[in-house]
């Protein structure tokens, strides 16, 4: 009787064992093996064409389809160019001659206030109208749906730092240290105002150039995913070989 509770006990560590391994190797062959069945269309349907990030909208209508996306975009070249200058001129004041920011924004406030004022003095001296001034109220509805979208972002990186962290998910997780880590790596390189200045740039760039070419990096990117795929699933292999290959030792009573 004791030698057949033993058996029986060395049996289910055994099937223990073996599911550890499967659980370990699950997450990846749930990422590729989705990704394939997904891809598969039967030979009488025509395929969809796959666009990048498996959007299925212009990149006009996808950043928004509105004023913001058109300066993005370029649709109106003198002011994204105006800008953009505006933009890059201020990265220079900054960053290479040293400019600092509170003696920027007070000599700028002094070069409007001054020119507001000889304006609006000179005006009836040369038969001019004075300069009308906006009136300009904030609204109360502005802010609660600025704090209100904030507070609704905050929540929801409160919310994907616990799924993370809880362990749920090796392949996000993976993607975030390694996206983080690369932030950190890229931002010892430069200054915050250099980073900014970078993400300003490839905002104005990047959408521009997948409208131009958008068929070639479409074509590109999915072969590179496809690859990728190809040597996860590898990958996902040869670990689950190495783990079946560990020893594994049941406990002694």
């Amino acid at each position: 009787m004791y030698i057949s509770f033993a058996c029986e006990k060395k049996m289910s560590e055994n099937e223990a064992h073996t599911l550890l391994v499967d659980k370990i190797t699950e997450k990846f062959h749930d990422y590729s093996s989705s990704s394939d069945s997904d891809g598969e269309v039967p030979s009488n349907v025509l395929r969809i064409k796959k666009h990048l990030f498996g959007r299925t909208e212009s990149v006009h209508n996808v950043l928004g389809g509105g004023k913001a996306a058109d300066l993005v975009l370029w649709r109106n070249k003198l002011v994204s160019g105006a800008i953009f200058s505006g933009v890059t001129v201020i990265w220079l004041l900054f960053e290479w001659i040293g400019y600092h920011l509170i003696a920027f924004l007070c000599h700028f406030l002094i070069l409007v206030l001054a020119v507001s004022f000889v304006w609006s003095n000179a005006a009836s001296l040369i038969n001019r109208s004075p300069p009308k001034f906006p009136e300009v109220i904030l609204s109360e509805d502005i802010f609660l749906q600025m704090a209100q979208s904030i507070r609704h972002e905050i929540n929801e990186a409160f919310i994907t730092f616990c799924y993370i962290a809880s362990g749920k998910d090796a392949l996000a997780f993976v993607k975030v240290i390694a996206g983080l880590w690369l932030l950190s790596v890229v931002g010892s390189w430069f200054s915050f105002l250099t980073l900014s200045y970078i993400a300003f740039v490839l905002a104005h760039t990047v959408p521009v150039i997948c409208e131009a070419y958008q068929d070639p990096i479409d074509s590109t990117w999915y072969k590179f995913m496809d690859q990728s795929k190809s040597h996860l699933t590898k990958i996902s292999v040869a670990i689950k070989e190495a783990i079946k290959k560990i020893p594994h030792h049941p406990k002694q009573e």
